[in-house]
């Protein structure tokens, strides 16, 4: 069998996310598969990536990689993937999500309360910037950028009293005991699709679409397809405030979708929170309908201000 070439960003967090898929792709087919470091836009610009022009910076590069034919797939941390498809390519797999929460890595071992009054958090987030401020804790967002060591580091450096981060990236890391705080979605939810990996081929290459849907997790696709319709029907990307997380629970039926949303000002106020409930099939549609009732709601305003 030919080697597959797997494209992805450099970083360490990128790479080790798809060493995991290129392991689990050799113990699940017995495919050898390679790794093809691609630089992209994200990684080579420091400038705020709301500046940058959304989610696609991270991605555009790996997917120009794979329609010139240089790769065979890219992993992406969904996240990062817009929610308009590509008729091109095809999401041939989602694989099981890992925690989508986020964590604050603090000094002294603090916890969001018990930070001290204009203690400096960063976070290059306005999703979090948003709900963070929101909370009322009193302390001093930042702006910040760069990889989980950098953003660490200004804590050490005494820059910062703490950030905030995925909790999927330490824990892929196997650096999930440096953070001082899980941060429970009641007080901050995650960015759609955050925890989950995505991984993406040519819609002509039936034998790697075969492959890859080995490493397909259904639960996760339900949940990160509502999150992501959500967003794509707010027509909202990572500039704006826009926090979602479903989640898969036993139902008086069988298996029901809950999906959350908030959408808010960085400021902390206003605030929109809402959530929907409905049947894994339906997940496309209940991330639309979510959306609707946020946008009757004044999200749409929101949206406005944050992608102005």
């Amino acid at each position: 069998m030919t080697t597959l070439r797997l494209g992805t960003r450099a970083s360490a967090l990128a790479v080790t996310q798809s060493q995991h898929i290129a392991d689990r792709i050799t113990a699940e087919t017995g495919a050898a598969v390679e790794l093809v470091t691609i630089s992209t836009e994200g990684d080579r610009s420091s400038a705020p990536l709301a500046t940058m022009g959304g989610q696609g910076v991270f991605v555009a590069a790996l997917r120009e990689a794979l329609l010139r034919g240089d790769v065979d797939l890219a992993v992406h941390s969904l996240k990062d993937l817009p929610t308009a498809p590509d008729p091109r390519l095809v999401l041939a797999a989602i694989p099981r999500r890992e925690d989508p929460r986020d964590v604050l890595v603090a000094r002294d071992g603090l916890t969001l309360g018990e930070l001290p009054q204009g203690a400096r958090v960063g976070t290059g987030s306005p999703r979090r910037e948003a709900q963070l401020n929101a909370l009322g804790l009193g302390v001093e967002v930042v702006a910040i950028r760069g990889n989980v060591d950098t953003r660490i580091s200004k804590i050490a450096s005494g820059d910062y009293d703490g950030v905030l981060l995925a909790r999927a990236g330490l824990l892929r890391l196997g650096r999930a005991d440096e953070a001082t705080e899980v941060i429970d979605p009641l007080q901050m939810l995650p960015a759609p699709g955050q925890g989950a990996l995505a991984c993406e081929c040519r819609a002509d290459d039936d034998a790697t679409i075969r492959l890859l849907e080995r490493l397909d997790d259904s639960d996760t696709r339900a949940a990160v397809t509502a999150e992501r319709s959500l967003l794509a029907t707010l027509e909202a990307g990572c500039s704006a405030p826009v926090g979602a997380l479903a989640e898969i629970a036993d139902g008086d039926h069988g298996d029901e979708l809950w999906l959350r949303a908030v959408v808010g000002d960085v400021s902390g106020s206003p605030t929109i929170r809402l959530s929907a409930t409905g049947l894994p099939s339906e997940a496309a549609a209940v991330g639309e309908r979510l959306a609707v009732e946020m946008l009757a709601e004044g999200a749409d305003a929101l949206v406005a201000v944050a992608t102005s």
